[in-house]
């Protein structure tokens, strides 16, 4: 059943989503960090974490060849217009604020943790991508995946801690490497270390068909929750699995609070979550982004406090913020969707194309249907579902990581 499906997918695509969203919730690091503790220890001038060389497969990984505006790679960068960073773009292009997916989320959730620590201070970037060879043979700058940073201040003594502080927010490979700066690089975007999925908090609260409310962790097969049709209307669905699940691990979350009506919902940074056109709320005219991507004034699409039965209603982005929670735990519906803690959100992640990523799961809904029909009681990943990566989405990981060891495509070209 799963061989015809890849088939019918474009060779790219299919290679690009079995590779990635097969991964599920981790173990990524950033997505899935220890709590941190309660005293940071700053790094001590010509420190480096982890200990080992940056090109390296327990650091960012070996460098993969430069980005220029002319090559296919380019597309692959994007602009970071966090107004919480300050670029210094010493060359008036915007370059440094180019970067790869994962070096902007993680710069993002660093410039969080720098407003935390020093009320008053930002994140400052001095250099970022390099197009004009600033850098030494082989540097990440030319791909987009490492970042000079300082304070906004200059402060030369919040060095160490803003080191410290770049190791938390999950940066693959931190070195305090002079006076005046720190350099911070990640993972390429093709890495499977890098493609940490999506997931909820354990704690998240789950709309059940009747109109109860479960807890996230609480969800199993043979469970109803709402979802969302492609025209914004509420509609029940079957709880299929957990592609990925962890109930002890504690990771950190984006937290998107919307205005009146008030709503938070809680999920990994590369999580899809549905954003509303201004011209309408039908699910098919929303898009689909990564968390890590929406921004106050944007709108989600969320369910208001009446009965279960009505439509969802845009409601506007006020602030975006992370947070430490318990548990990871990655839902599936038969419909792609799932309301938590009142509001829309996609079952996928890392890939930003819901569509495609729940086209791939079609086997998996087609056996959920066939059990039902013959009145089978089969599990399909949840009622007694252990940690860890269901057999189906790992399935799709091994089959993409084959494909492309075994074939010539390269994601980023």
């Amino acid at each position: 059943m799963l061989l015809p499906a890849l088939v019918a997918l474009p060779v790219s695509a299919c290679l690009l989503l079995l590779a990635s969203v097969g991964s599920g919730c981790g173990p990524g690091r950033g997505y899935g960090k220890r709590r941190h503790p309660k005293k940071l220890t700053p790094l001590a001038l010509k420190q480096f974490i982890p200990n080992v060389a940056e090109k390296t497969l327990g650091a960012s990984g070996k460098y993969e060849g430069k980005i220029t505006r002319s090559s296919d790679r380019f597309k692959d960068l994007t602009p970071n217009y966090n107004p919480d960073i300050i670029f210094k773009d010493e060359e008036n292009t915007n370059a440094d604020r180019l970067m790869t997916q994962r070096c902007k989320d993680k710069l993002n959730s660093l410039a969080i943790s720098v407003m935390n620590q020093w009320p008053g201070v930002k994140l400052r970037v001095t250099e970022g991508w390099d197009e004009d060879g600033h850098h030494s043979e082989e540097s990440l700058h030319y791909e987009g995946r490492a970042v000079d940073i300082t304070t906004s201040d200059r402060d030369k003594s919040k060095y160490g801690m803003l080191s410290r502080l770049a190791v938390e927010a999950g940066f693959d490979w931190v070195y305090y490497e002079s006076k005046a700066h720190i350099h911070c690089s990640v993972k390429a975007e093709n890495s499977v270390a890098a493609k940490s999925g999506g997931c909820f908090p354990g704690s998240s609260s789950v709309i059940l068909a009747d109109g109860g409310t479960k807890p996230m962790k609480e969800l199993q097969v043979g469970d109803r929750v709402l979802a969302a049709d492609r025209r914004g209307n509420l509609v029940p669905s079957d709880f299929l699995m957990f592609m990925d699940r962890d109930r002890h691990i504690t990771r950190e979350f984006y937290v998107l609070e919307t205005d009146e009506p008030r709503r938070k919902l809680t999920l990994t940074p590369a999580h899809l979550v549905f954003v509303a056109n201004d011209n309408g709320t039908d699910t098919g005219d929303a898009r689909a982004v990564f968390a890590s991507n929406v921004t106050p004034g944007q709108r989600l699409l969320i369910m208001g406090d009446d009965r279960p039965e009505q439509r969802l209603t845009p409601a506007t982005v006020k602030r975006v913020y992370v947070e430490q929670r318990e548990g990871s735990y990655a839902p599936v519906t038969s419909h792609g969707t799932i309301l938590v803690d009142r509001v829309l959100a996609s079952c996928y992640a890392v890939v930003e194309d819901h569509a495609l990523a729940h086209w791939a799961f079609a086997p998996v809904r087609l056996g959920r249907a066939f059990t039902s029909l013959v009145g089978m009681v089969k599990e399909l990943g949840g009622a007694h579902q252990g940690d860890g990566v269901h057999w189906y989405p790992d399935l799709l990981y091994h089959i993409g990581s084959w494909l492309l060891d075994s074939s010539s495509f390269h994601p980023l070209s």
